[in-house]
């Protein structure tokens, strides 16, 4: 996945051959920002310039720019897989959701 990240707000970035140029979506906002570019240096710049004007318009109408999360969410995966995360978490002495976490939380270096 190619992710960019300027002042610890994060844009997915995809080539898009219909009009020859890269496209980044900015991640986790209360609504909707993109850019577009040439080159990783023109795709920073768009990035600072929407990111600002989003900034801006969240400001003037009192909104957070960010969205929340609760930090809850189901998954449904198959019970021979929760009966290994069961093992796994039971071995190092740690819940289900504990283990989980831990193991999210290392795979994505946060």
């Amino acid at each position: 996945m190619n992710i960019m990240e300027i002042e610890s707000y994060k844009a997915k970035i995809e080539y898009d051959p219909e009009i020859d140029l890269f496209r980044g979506e900015i991640l986790g906002l209360n609504g909707g920002a993109d850019f577009y570019g040439k080159s990783p240096a023109e795709l920073r710049r768009e990035f600072k310039k929407s990111l600002k004007a989003f900034l801006e318009v969240c400001e003037e109408k009192g909104i957070n720019p960010r969205k929340e999360y609760s930090g809850k969410f189901n998954l449904r995966i198959p019970p021979k897989l929760h009966s290994e995360i069961a093992a796994m978490a039971t071995a190092e002495e740690k819940s289900i959701n504990q283990w989980v976490a831990d193991t999210l939380e290392q795979t994505l270096h946060v």
